[in-house]
């Protein structure tokens, strides 16, 4: 099990240039989250945060979250690809199927999800729009405007304090992370 094989994956199953982007942020995160909480597993981490939405275009999760995540199971599955730890992590990614983040990967991996968007909304209101503007106390500044980027849960952003992270750090630590990638992802 290899980023390569994975971005394979991702590739093969996500044509969306949108979803892709998102794909390769929340590695980033997971990828940097890993060095802090997990150095051992940084391999691991960001292959969940690769893998985390590859049923996006494969179901109906709009009309049945349910769906979500069992659907990326069976097709890693299939595709001889992964372990327990990866399945439960892109699991925990979505509660609405029913398993519970309960490890410290699946705690950052719900975390990180969303933290992508919502700063990814907050680049997008600065003048020249990129992620390299923003800065973590604007972040945290929205992240207490319930009305802004609403789609971005708090409660899942916040589960990262079950890790043993301060939310105000976890904020610097993904700015950091999607600095490193912006290019390659138009942020």
């Amino acid at each position: 099990m290899n980023r390569e094989e994975a971005k394979e994956l991702l590739y093969k199953y996500v044509t969306g240039e949108r979803y892709r982007h998102h794909s390769l942020q929340v590695e980033a995160i997971m990828r940097k989250l890993a060095g802090v909480l997990e150095p051992e597993n940084v391999e691991l981490w960001g292959i969940a945060g690769l893998l985390h939405d590859l049923d996006e275009e494969s179901c109906d999760w709009v009309n049945n979250p349910p769906v979500h995540g069992p659907t990326s199971m069976e097709i890693l599955k299939k595709e001889g690809f992964g372990d327990e730890a990866l399945y439960n992590a892109i699991l925990a990614h979505n509660p609405a199927n029913g398993h519970k983040a309960q490890t410290t990967l699946e705690y950052a991996i719900l975390a990180a999800d969303p933290m992508s968007g919502f700063i990814a909304a907050v680049a997008k209101i600065y003048p020249d729009k990129k992620v390299a503007s923003v800065k973590a106390k604007s972040v945290m500044k929205r992240f207490k405007e319930d009305r802004f980027a609403q789609g971005a849960s708090r409660p899942y952003m916040l589960t990262i304090t079950k890790t043993g992270m301060k939310l105000e750090d976890f904020i610097q630590l993904s700015l950091d992370a999607l600095v490193e990638i912006a290019d390659e992802v138009g942020l």
